[in-house]
């Protein structure tokens, strides 16, 4: 549990004599414990880093049972979402004397998640978040916690869903289509609740919901059934992510269709491409970072600030439903 300087060993007390704190000090603050000044923590972090001394997991795990690892289950982490999970997961992890050890699936079959859980498991974590949790992910039934990022209930990815919503009806919009992600992610299901919440509150009426796998091809693929929804009088798509937003509003390009001009879509991530699509893209941004700080702090039983809510981000793909140009057979002209 420590490195050499100069041959020396380095050990808890060169570290607690150079922050200039008692060796219980560091070892709380190594050890992830709250009640700290932030003032002692950055001290005896930056004494460890100075020191170059080295916590040596697999000793602390033949005593304590504990390696200061926490297991990620990741699937689809090649979409941004997930991707940005995993990085702020990590940055979590290691605020709090942690490492992350991930495992990569890419299926919705309970079984094979069940694997990936219990592979971090047999490397001792000390729990586990899911990252981009399916409906079929087990939670339960294992010696460590095991928690979803955002949360199991999604409240914050319902409220920001209803975010869009709202700001379309503002804008004066009234007949809305809903592009939602894949029934089985429980993200897609609590975004489409937040959509279907604002919609009823607002006395809106959603004229169609069509379901995508987060791509942008996927938006491109349904740009047919939007097209003939916009033809019949629909004006804004609330779209459940900003990948598949993208892929729709090049795929009502292609079908003469122009974004705001004849119909307004939002997208959800506020991904760092979004302000550079053509038009740039209204959507709603949540806190991954306190996200990831939450779900961490959750697995290793700490008490953490709930996450930031979520932030709408106007940009130039809405616009007023009373500033549409008519579109009163030229588009039906165009889509038939």
């Amino acid at each position: 549990m420590s490195g050499e300087v100069g041959g020396k060993r380095i050990g808890v007390r060169e570290v607690a004599a150079a922050a200039g704190v008692s060796t219980q000090t560091v070892s709380r603050v190594l050890n992830g414990y709250a009640g700290i000044r932030e003032s002692t923590r950055e001290r005896v972090l930056a004494a460890v880093a100075d020191l170059d001394y080295r916590v040596n997991n697999a000793a602390r795990a033949l005593g304590t049972s504990l390696t200061r690892t926490v297991g990620v289950v990741a699937s689809d982490a090649v979409l941004h979402g997930p991707a940005a999970g995993i990085a702020a997961l990590e940055r979590a992890a290691r605020a709090r004397g942690r490492w992350i050890s991930t495992a990569y699936t890419d299926s919705d079959d309970p079984a094979d998640i069940d694997a990936a859980v219990r592979h971090l498991l047999a490397q001792g974590v000390d729990g586990v978040v899911l990252v981009a949790a399916h409906g079929a992910t087990p939670l339960e039934g294992y010696d460590v916690p095991i928690v979803p990022l955002y949360g199991e209930s999604g409240i914050r990815q319902r409220d920001a869903a209803a975010l869009v919503v709202d700001h379309l009806a503002d804008l004066g919009h009234r007949a809305i289509v809903e592009v939602a992600g894949p029934a089985d992610w429980r993200e897609a299901l609590a975004r489409t609740a937040g959509v279907a919440d604002a919609v009823c509150r607002r006395g809106l009426d959603l004229v169609e919901r069509v379901e995508g796998d987060w791509s942008a091809a996927s938006g491109s693929a349904v740009a047919d059934a939007v097209a003939r929804r916009i033809a019949a009088g629909a004006t804004a798509v609330a779209v459940a992510n900003d990948q598949m937003a993208l892929g729709l509003t090049a795929g009502l390009a292609a079908r003469g269709l122009r974004v705001p001009a004849d119909v307004s879509v939002t997208g959800f991530d506020d991904n760092p491409d979004a302000a550079f699509y053509t038009p740039s893209l209204t959507t709603v941004r949540l806190d991954v970072e306190g996200e990831a700080e939450y779900a961490v702090a959750a697995v290793l039983g700490h008490a953490a600030e709930l996450p930031a809510e979520p932030e709408l981000v106007v940009r130039d793909s809405t616009a007023p439903a009373g500033g549409l140009r008519s579109r009163q057979g030229s588009v039906t002209e165009r889509n038939s």
